[in-house]
């Protein structure tokens, strides 16, 4: 280990954006979205009640309710059970109430008498609520149902943990018996309002308390309805629960219709990935360009560019559409001229783009920010795959210069490196230091645990250059740009020599991590070895002896590959990305091993990342969790301010079954092939449907068979597509 003295404030002087973790939640969270707008609601159906993470309503970085609070004759209501529905689009509550005692010890009404069902969902920028009440008790019975509300237009970052020196000004209006509006001015004059109406009007309504006095005889019900708006609500239709609560079930069934459907021998693998597609539509939201994933909820609910490309490279195979969205938003995006406090140079691809206050005002420097040094060969590689994968050239062709921009600010920057390659050091101090997916300050490091300085040149973004200027090449010619195509070929070749002379250790038996300033080498065994893999640019047998060590209980806890290898200096299963496990780093090793024939490691991680998530809340995978060994009988720890759902932890385990059944898609041939595929040992059939190859759906079905090989099966086959195994 380091003898490295860790002052009590270095984290949070080396990372401002530090997520702080909190205590533990009192209560579960629930997580609502619609495009732009989410919810961070509790067990309860509560909100700004119990203690641990932020919840809330937000719309694009700016909270817009930040209390919501259920009492009945001023007492909370008891819990009888709460869940998320399984695709994500409602909330339910099932609450009761306890005994109310008077000032002599004599109860009133005994718990259990009343059933309130508490149902959200999220819709067009309004969180509509309905309260059920139903008294099961045998006697008439008086109530007094208060809702107290309220808001503090906290930026994204404030509610993650940031001060601000200043705010803007609140005001609250109660508009009629109905409706009050919170109202917010920011430092730079722009004007928030949020909306909350009552269906009934309450007997009493106040700034922040909407108070109802109900009677209700023995088995009598009744319901109070509340839509909370970003902005304004401009007529009844806009309130209305059931009217909304339709729309929104209709628009799922559309998406759902022609989407991938996997279906499997295990149940529990059916629900990993049932989850995985939820949560992929819960986080796909609707921009001018097209659908985009957001990142994450809570804290990433936007925009990120390699974000965004990963998922869509991992999706590519089963739903091509999102790549067509990701390349048009991120090409809408990329720089056209320098700015370096936003790390943002002609042809860069953006890193996170955010439209908070915080961010206009420049407390933090995310509004459009362009610290990454990976996006913008990821942007060319998802360019050249999905061409690949759907014949569209239409698209192509129109974002050609946008592809031919990213291509110079790559090549322009690699000409500066005397030994080619694509380093990176933040143009601001307020910028990120470290810019490939391993972002912490202290990710990239020597064997002595030392950090790396000066500008870094990442293993995994050599590769990606490498495999960018590969796929991209065959759509260069195709277009008529036959010498840039050989050029492209040329230059990936090179490169991957050069990978293998400069990165390469033969005392760890893996590629380092990264050069740093000085060209020195971080010998440090580290999971970016596996992007390696993904992106073709290893010898074969490098490819094999670098599987064979991130198999080894060093990397594998049982759960997953680690980001860092148990034994290097700055190893630790707890932190963000020293030694934690993140299952979208496992799937781009799986598909890595896989391209290199090693299905059965592939098979090996696909087992691992399904036995984590069978034992998650939800069945559903974070953003990351801790690398501890795996135990019997124990789960897998939780990492405490992992965002669920991640939009590429939830491709992960589409990608992980990729890696495994090995579809390959040659839409100009009009055929698919299965390459060698394999299934992990707790699956002995799977079907695939909804296959897209051009305009046309295939299905196809696995099983193994008495000797233990996998064999395949069309099941349907529109159009004539040639399905070939081998």
């Amino acid at each position: 280990m380091s003898g490295e003295v860790v002052r009590p404030d270095q984290r949070t002087r080396e990372t401002p954006f530090y997520i702080p973790a909190k205590d533990a939640p009192e209560r579960p969270r629930y997580t609502l979205k619609h495009n732009d707008t989410f919810a961070v609601i509790d067990s309860h159906g509560d909100i700004g009640v119990a203690s641990g993470e932020s919840d809330g309503m937000f719309n694009q970085d700016t909270r817009f309710l930040s209390r919501l609070e259920l009492l009945v004759n001023n007492k909370p209501t008891l819990l009888l059970g709460s869940g998320v529905r399984s695709d994500n689009e409602m909330v339910r509550a099932d609450l009761t109430n306890p005994d109310f005692i008077d000032d002599h010890g004599n109860i009133l009404l005994s718990k259990d008498s009343i059933h309130i069902v508490r149902t959200l969902f999220v819709w067009n920028d309004t969180l509509f609520t309905r309260l059920g009440i139903h008294n099961f008790a045998d006697r008439d019975v008086e109530l007094q149902m208060d809702l107290l509300f309220g808001n503090d237009f906290a930026d994204i970052f404030e509610a993650r943990g940031m001060r601000r020196a200043k705010r803007g000004v609140e005001a609250t209006a109660v508009l009629d018996p109905n409706d009050v509006e919170l109202q917010y001015t920011s430092l730079d004059g722009v004007p928030y309002t949020t909306t909350v109406h009552f269906d009934p009007a309450p007997n009493l309504l106040s700034e922040h308390r909407a108070t109802y006095r109900l009677r209700l005889p023995p088995k009598g019900r009744s319901s109070v309805f509340i839509a909370i708006a970003v902005g304004k609500i401009h007529n009844k239709r806009g309130s209305d629960f059931f009217l909304n609560l339709r729309s929104s079930a209709r628009a799922r069934v559309r998406t759902c219709q022609s989407d991938i459907d996997v279906h499997t021998s295990s149940d529990i693998f059916n629900q990993i990935v049932a989850r995985s597609l939820a949560d992929l539509r819960l986080l796909m939201t609707h921009t001018p360009e097209g659908n985009y994933p957001y990142a994450g909820v809570p804290w990433y609910s936007t925009t990120f560019g390699r974000d965004g490309l990963i998922t869509a490279l991992q999706l590519l195979w089963c739903m091509p559409s999102v790549a067509s969205g990701v390349l048009r938003k991120l090409a809408a995006l990329q720089a056209t001229a320098f700015d370096p406090a936003n790390d943002a140079e002609p042809g860069k691809i953006i890193h996170e783009m955010r439209k908070g206050e915080m961010a206009r005002l420049r407390e933090v420097p995310f509004g459009r920010y362009y610290g990454s040094v990976d996006a913008t060969p990821l942007f060319v590689l998802l360019a050249g795959e999905y061409a690949e994968r759907t014949g569209d050239f239409d698209l192509i062709s129109k974002l050609w210069p946008n592809i031919e921009a990213a291509l110079e600010w790559i090549d322009s920057h690699s000409l500066k490196d005397p030994d080619g390659f694509l380093r990176h050091a933040r143009n601001s101090e307020d910028g990120l230091v470290n810019q490939g997916w391993k972002d912490s300050y202290d990710s990239i490091f020597h064997a002595d645990g030392s950090l790396a300085e000066g500008t870094i040149a990442l293993v995994e973004v050599q590769a990606y250059v490498v495999a960018a200027k590969r796929s991209i090449a065959p759509v260069a010619r195709q277009l008529g740009f036959k010498e840039k195509a050989d050029r492209l070929l040329r230059d990936a070749d090179e490169l991957a020599s050069r990978i293998e002379q400069f990165f390469w250790s033969e005392e760890l038996n893996i590629y380092g991590i990264a050069l740093d300033g000085k060209g020195r080498l971080c010998r440090v065994k580290t999971s970016n070895a596996g992007h390696v893999l993904y992106s073709g640019a290893a010898s074969h047998d490098r490819a094999r002896r670098v599987m064979q060590t991130m198999l080894s209980p060093t990397f594998l806890s049982g759960w997953g590959l680690r980001t860092v290898a148990d034994g290097e200096s700055r190893y630790n299963p707890m932190s963000y990305h020293n030694g934690s496990i993140w299952p979208h780093d496992n799937a781009l090793a799986a598909l890595g091993f896989a391209r290199y024939g090693f299905k059965g490691a592939a098979a090996t991680v696909l087992e691992a990342l399904s036995g984590a998530a069978s034992r998650m809340e939800l069945n559903r995978l974070p953003e990351l969790f801790c690398g501890f060994r795996r135990s019997k009988g124990q789960a897998p720890t939780n990492y405490p301010v992992a965002c669920s759902p991640q939009a590429w932890a939830s491709a992960t385990p589409l990608a992980l079954l990729q890696a495994c059944l090995g579809f390959a898609f040659d839409v100009r041939q009009h055929r698919i092939s299965v390459l060698n595929p394999v299934l992990p040992s707790f699956i002995d059939k799977a079907v695939v449907r909804n296959l897209q190859i051009g305009a046309h759906l295939v299905d196809v079905g696995f099983y193994r068979d008495n000797r233990g090989a996998v064999q395949s099966e069309v099941l349907r086959n529109e159009a004539n597509v040639e399905v070939v195994t081998s």
